[in-house]
């Protein structure tokens, strides 16, 4: 029932009356999330792509825990993962295209369940001491995993054409749903390991991925039609995207670099227990910029936005660098981690936008996972020089690698010419 207003009458008399006025408010406006899930069918395929999307942060950290705990060996566990990462540069645009050309349920759902099989023998492999060989040619089978995040921001891409404020919303939110699970996925991974059986990480993340790929391509109302593929101009080769790939290179460098050293720094301090906490705040903070960057209406060009935002970027890293150098306290880095992880998440959702926008027709996917694969090569350069200079100089010392990676991503942003 609406709640009253009052209003003073005044009669002849002079006398004041005050009568009720029951006349409704009218309703608030929804808000940007709100309103962007009004579209049918969008709970579903979200609801499908974030359980999809969860196992991406505990695959790696379950084969690790997994092989390291039967075999006796990090660096074996480090190069099964790291193979398992350069099989997925290779084949991540094979597979996009091949979505791009049949659609996602049709080429999705077979890789998916592929990837889930290789996961599987993986864990068998390694549960019946398997020659190592093994593990590798295993892991590298799960490289055909379809890039989920890649398909869902297509998705919206379709429902939301000509509304560039709504769509800046989608990928904002895709973004904060991309450092909450990458923030949640390892802390599963890691429990399940630790309280259970080590291959439970990645018998329950095969599972997930399955279930929530199923889910996800099952909605076929919001799949975007397949276009009819014309002699187009590769993603690789359109207009502005070879330096737009740098930049992601570039970033992908930041976040590999950053992680490696955290590790480090935590662990010389005798709290490698605490540097996934640490880690899960600087992605906290991104998930928070996300959406707070999502409900905002974007103004100007994203060619114009990306500079500020890496700008942003370059400055607050300097804060992790500054607290280590400083003060030495694992504490104090937390919270420079957690303010510095609030530009990630607005360079990203405009990285992608420009993706999306520089793509050309008909290969959305192919372009957006190109931009990943770019990402995921970044992260593997910067987990490697991270490592080094942690182990010639100091762990203090490389933070001033994603620093260095973070500038030269704004250089290459500032210099490109599309």
């Amino acid at each position: 029932m609406p709640q009253p207003t009052h209003r003073p009458l005044f009669t002849t008399t002079g006398e004041t009356l005050v009568i009720a006025d029951f006349t409704p408010r009218p309703p608030r406006a929804p808000g940007p999330y709100r309103r962007l899930f009004t579209h049918p069918g969008t709970r579903a395929f979200t609801a499908g792509n974030l359980l999809a999307r969860l196992p991406m942060g505990m695959f790696s950290v379950s084969a690790v825990v997994m092989i390291a705990g039967t075999r006796g060996s990090y660096a074996l566990a480090g190069a099964v993962t790291a193979t398992g990462l350069a099989a997925t540069a290779v084949l991540a645009p094979f597979t996009a295209r091949l979505i791009d050309r049949h659609g996602q349920a049709r080429v999705a759902v077979p890789a998916t369940l592929l990837a889930a099989l290789g996961s599987l023998a993986l864990l068998l492999c390694v549960r019946y001491d398997a020659p190592v060989w093994t593990l590798f040619a295993a892991y590298a089978a799960t490289a055909t995993t379809p890039n989920i995040g890649g398909m869902s921001r297509a998705r919206w891409a379709h429902l939301l054409k000509g509304d560039d404020t709504s769509l800046h919303t989608a990928n904002s939110f895709e973004q904060a749903a991309d450092e909450l699970c990458f923030m949640l996925g390892p802390v599963l991974a890691a429990l399940l390991c630790g309280t259970l059986f080590p291959e439970a990480g990645t018998l329950v993340a095969a599972a997930l991925l399955v279930t929530g790929m199923l889910l996800f391509t099952a909605q076929r109302a919001t799949e975007p039609p397949v276009q009819e593929q014309t002699r187009t101009k590769a993603p690789l080769r359109a207009p502005g995207m070879p330096p737009l790939l740098l930049c992601c290179l570039a970033m992908g460098a930041v976040f590999g670099s950053m992680e490696v050293v955290t590790i480090a720094f935590a662990d010389a301090r005798g709290h490698a227990s605490a540097a996934g906490v640490v880690l899960g705040l600087q992605a906290a903070g991104s998930c928070a910029a996300g959406l707070a960057f999502g409900a905002l209406k974007p103004h100007g060009r994203p060619e114009t936005r990306q500079p500020w935002c890496l700008a942003a970027m370059t400055a607050l890293l300097t804060l992790p660098l500054l607290t280590a150098a400083t003060t030495g306290s694992l504490l104090l880095l937390a919270g420079a981690l957690l303010i510095a992880g609030m530009a990630t998440a607005p360079t990203m959702v405009t990285t992608m936008t420009l993706v999306q926008d520089r793509t050309p027709t008909g290969r959305l996917n192919e372009g957006m996972t190109l931009a990943v694969t770019g990402l995921l090569g970044g992260i593997a350069a910067g987990s490697a020089a991270g490592g080094w200079i942690t182990e010639h100089l100091s762990a203090t010392a490389a933070y001033g690698v994603p620093l260095t990676a973070a500038s030269l991503a704004l250089m290459i942003s500032l210099t490109a010419t599309p």
